[in-house]
């Protein structure tokens, strides 16, 4: 009978290892809603406000998003950014509230509204506006209540119980009572001049409510008979010529400009002749050679006329022989020229002789280097012909038509249908019979503004407006009552503004001694630190170069005007008394106040109604969100307060930045914040703007609902969203790749944490050296995340925390004490030692991670200390265990880990050949013997290191434990027991 050898005894059910419930796979979408609702029952947001009271306040004021629909990627990106910052800052031990907030008057809703209109084929104008303006209401709260919802998916905390609407009471008469500070101060007048004007939605829009979008329009080039010329008597009889791409403004003509410094030409042309620049005779030919002679071949560089005038001495400047140039000067000797428009035999306006007027604005860039001058259609020509006393004639009506009375046009067209501006279309048409029209073709390809909620194009349109004056040396009032005037008071005389302008020019006195509006926002721009750097720059350029502030809209939904003009004077009337009565009746009913028809009562007793006219235009909604400081960070947190940061995308320099900006300089003097931050745009994966139309949309709800919302936080913060960020199916799936391996090192800690109390800690002190040095290394990582953390840079901090918890701890630390921990007895000093740095890095980057995590490190934090009454959130940033300030430790282990990752590259190789199964088997020679053989060979994980002239490995002869799989020279046979596992299976 032969002898069986006994089997080899199974130690495993005396190996130490980890033990955790908590999962590895993290089923987000079907946990946070439940952690949602468990913070909900906590009241975590107001609890932080009272355990935080009396800290250092932060405040990151929320740019309000449209109350028009569901949450884009767009607002996922910003609102989980502000969340991060706000949850860091309060880990850091501040106050940091949140208040969110939503724009709820102007265009995006009442659009809508009219939408539902129009699909019933009614007119809004014809429903009682108290009617549609509740409607508004109605559709702007729906829409507020989904976004909150949403927006607290996210994990963004906040005051969701009370967030700020522009649309509350409250905030109505502030922004009432703060467009009555400039009313006071002399800062509003009124006056006609171009502005954005949507013929589609019947109103005026500021820059940021356009956007610019390629286009195909029709070009024409056009003659004007010159009648007098005192400097250049040879030019009467003969035709400027201008070109434009808005034939639709001919009509309108009312004066020529022309470049003092170019030099022109007159070309002969059969018995016609053609004043243009000498530098644009070719591409003038070019368009026009074909219509001027039909049927006819000719070379359009070279051949001007058919031969008539100057014979072939005369050189073209190109040294082309065959040029027909009978006059040739500077621009200069145009002036006091005047000529005919084309339709002036329908008498009339059209009668009146065009001026000749200079213009530095004209180029030869393009066109004839003569321009026509339309005052109601361009900011050039409205200024210019300014200067001269040419006033508009507001010939074109809100819907982009002319006016019924208005000679041949009237009522014919919309000046942005391409029918009515065609080659064929009317103006042309007419023009052509006439004789005027000398070429017209419909490709002209280029950008044109287009209203970015109705997608239609825009026109300039001259229209009475109110303006806020960039320019005007009037100084702001200080900090005042709402609308009382209880600073300084006004100089004007009781009952009318300091500064008004009657319509229609828009004159105005700018005396005083203060400084401009412009000029406070630029100090203003300066003083404020702009995250990047080169933000300042971009809004600087914009304040540098912006015109007036138009604050008018012709719509209905929104803060009206509430202003009161003087029939007889065009004065608006500047009472303190009655603005205070404004502001209280909107305080108390809101903006409707200004439709409920007691305009007498809020006149007073001291004023007539007849003699005033009630202005019904609403405010501009930059201008409500320009006033968002005044009701929601002073209102609650006490006058004169500013926030410490802005965030929001870098559009945001023309909107809500600036108006914030201009609003709070205009009244306070300053800006509204500390500093601004901005942020890129969220574009899919290959970079392209995201649109319904490219099919190529990344819905943040949909990730929310697969994934969970902290995936999505984790490609926030990984970002460098200072530019355009880049999100799809890759982006997203190294994110998650990252968020697994944090939350493994989690489920890790939590494992090896297991029933971990206070009498197993070690000191410091007592600690082998790798413990010391990770806790080095931990305290390095803590000064940096802090750093990062208070730059506002997220994709450094979390990088940082993912590379320490991925190469310091898991890769490298937790590596090799997994022996210590698994086999060690529980009371050995080095097991201790690696359970209480396991405990320091746990309270650390469950702290670290929280702001961008912010449902993982809940569950985290509940899986070790479960509690009705804790959150993760109340925590702030981690205490350190204090070590020496020399960095021996560090320079030490530095070289020891270089020197690991060289003998883990050498042992590779044995292991591809199947010489070695790991790196236990192995032996290996070192250059340095930076701390005991059994200390390297345990940092190497190998079976001995000795040294040697560099690295080289062998396999080792020792056999290997049974228990502990280490291959020792005290093992004699493989399966038996190590000495130190020998003893601790006995005292087991």
């Amino acid at each position: 009978m032969t002898d069986t050898p006994a089997p080899a005894r199974d130690y495993r059910d005396t190996v130490f290892l980890p033990k955790t419930d908590f999962p590895m796979k993290a089923g987000l979408a079907a946990k946070e809603p439940a952690i949602l609702e468990r913070w909900a029952k906590l009241g975590i947001y107001d609890r932080l406000r009272e355990q935080r009271l009396g800290r250092e306040r932060f405040i990151l004021h929320d740019g309000p998003p449209y109350a028009n629909g569901d949450i884009h990627m767009g607002h996922a990106m910003n609102k989980v950014l502000k969340d991060i910052i706000v949850r860091s800052q309060s880990l850091m031990g501040k106050d940091a509230p949140y208040v969110p907030g939503w724009d709820c008057h102007g265009l995006p809703i009442e659009w809508k509204v009219e939408e539902a209109y129009r699909a019933k084929k009614l007119d809004k104008d014809d429903v009682p506006v108290d009617q549609f303006r509740a409607e508004c209401r109605a559709y702007a709260e729906k829409w507020v209540d989904v976004q909150k919802a949403e927006f607290e998916r996210l994990g963004v905390m906040g005051d969701w119980a009370d967030p700020y609407l522009t649309m509350k009471y409250d905030a109505e008469a502030t922004i009432v009572g703060e467009l009555l500070k400039f009313a006071e101060s002399g800062q509003l007048y009124r006056g006609a001049k171009p502005v954005m004007w949507s013929p589609v939605e019947k109103t005026a829009l500021a820059e940021a409510e356009v956007e610019y979008e390629d286009i195909v329009s029709t070009q024409i080039d056009v003659a004007f008979e010159i009648v007098d010329a005192p400097n250049a008597p040879e030019l009467v009889g003969a035709h400027a010529v201008i070109w434009t791409t808005t034939p639709w403004t001919i009509p309108v003509n009312q004066a020529l400009s022309y470049g003092p410094e170019i030099e022109y030409v007159l070309l002969a042309d059969g018995d016609r002749r053609f004043l243009i620049a000498d530098a644009l005779v070719g591409s003038f030919n070019a368009r026009t050679l074909s219509s001027r002679h039909p049927g006819e071949s000719r070379d359009p560089l070279t051949q001007v006329g058919d031969g008539g005038g100057v014979g072939p001495g005369v050189r073209r400047d190109d040294g082309e022989e065959g040029g027909a140039i009978l006059w040739r000067g500077k621009g200069s000797d145009l002036a006091d020229a005047t000529a005919r428009h084309p339709m002036h035999a329908l008498g009339g306006f059209f009668a009146k002789p065009r001026p000749f007027l200079p213009g530095e604005f004209v180029t030869t860039d393009a066109g004839t280097g003569l321009v026509h001058m339309a005052p109601d259609h361009g900011e050039d020509d409205f200024e210019l012909c300014k200067q001269y006393g040419i006033d508009p004639v507001f010939a074109i009506d809100g819907a982009g038509m002319y006016r019924a009375d208005w000679a041949w046009l009237g009522g014919q067209g919309s000046v942005i249908n391409k029918k009515f501006v065609a080659a064929d279309g009317p103006i042309c048409t007419d023009l052509r019979e006439a004789g005027a029209l000398l070429a017209a073709s419909d490709d002209f390809k280029h950008s044109y503004p287009h209203s970015w909620r109705s997608k239609a194009k825009v026109i300039f349109r001259a229209t009475p407006q109110w303006f806020i004056p960039m320019d005007a040396a009037t100084p702001p009032s200080p900090l005042r009552g709402e609308g009382r005037g209880e600073g300084q008071p006004s100089s004007a005389a009781p009952g009318t503004a300091p500064h008004p302008s009657p319509l229609p020019d828009g004159e105005r006195e700018q005396d005083g001694n203060g400084a401009t509006l412009r000029e406070i926002a630029l100090d203003a721009i300066a003083a404020t630190s702009w995250i990047p750097a080169r933000a300042e720059n971009r809004i600087t350029s914009m304040v540098q170069g912006r015109p007036d502030w138009v604050i008018s809209r012709q719509r209905a939904w929104g803060v009206p005007i509430a202003l009161f003009v003087n029939r007889a004077t065009g004065q608006y009337l500047n009472d303190p008394a009655v603005n205070a009565r404004i502001v209280e009746a909107f305080r108390q009913n809101g903006a409707d106040a200004w439709y409920a028809d007691a305009h007498q009562a809020l006149l007073g007793p001291d004023y007539a109604l007849a003699d005033y006219e009630v202005v019904k235009d609403i405010l501009d909604v930059w201008f409500d969100s320009g006033c968002t400081h005044a009701f929601t960070v002073e209102a609650r947190y006490g006058e004169g307060t500013r926030a410490n940061l802005y965030l929001e995308g870098s559009d945001q320099h023309r909107g809500w930045f600036q108006s914030s900006l201009l609003e709070s300089c205009g009244t306070r003097g300053r800006a509204p914040y500390d500093a601004v931050l901005t942020h890129g745009f969220a574009l899919d994966g290959q970079g392209r703007k995201m649109s319904k139309s490219l099919g190529n949309v990344v819905d943040p709800l949909k990730i929310i609902g697969e994934s969970g919302a902290d995936i999505l936080r984790m490609w926030v913060a990984s970002t460098d969203y200072f530019d355009d960020v880049k999100i799809g199916k890759e982006v997203l799936a190294t994110a998650s790749d990252a968020y697994r391996k944090l939350r493994n090192t989690f489920r890790y800690m939590l494992g090896a944490l297991e029933d971990f109390d206070e009498s197993e800690r070690v000191a410091v002190s007592d600690m082998p050296e790798l413990e010391r040095y990770v806790l080095h290394r931990l305290g390095m990582i803590d000064t940096e995340l802090r750093q990062a953390a208070e730059a506002y840079e997220f994709n450094r901090y979390t990088r940082l925390l993912t590379d320490f918890a991925n190469e310091d701890l898991s890769a490298f630390f937790f590596d090799i004490r997994k022996d210590s921990l698994y086999c060690d007895a529980p009371t050995d000093i080095k097991r201790r030692s690696y359970r209480t740095v396991l405990d320091v890095l746990f309270h650390a980057l469950v702290r670290y991670a929280a702001p961008v995590l912010c449902f993982t490190t809940e569950e985290v934090w509940q899986a070790r200390f479960p509690s009705d009454d804790s959150s993760v959130h109340y925590l702030e940033w981690p205490s350190l265990p204090s070590l020496d300030a020399d960095d021996v430790i560090g320079s030490k282990w530095r070289k020891i880990r270089d020197l690991r990752v060289a003998v883990t590259e050498a042992i590779e190789p044995l292991r591809r050949e199947k010489t070695v199964r790991s790196s236990l088997e192995a032996e290996v020679t070192v250059p340095a013997m930076l701390l005991d053989a059994d200390a390297l060979a345990e940092a190497f994980i190998v079976a001995k290191v000795t040294p040697g002239e560099g690295v080289t490995v062998t396999r080792t002869d020792f056999h290997k434990c049974g228990r502990c799989w280490r291959h020792l020279p005290e093992v004699t046979v493989d399966g038996e027991l190590c000495d130190r596992c020998e003893e601790v299976v006995a005292h087991a």
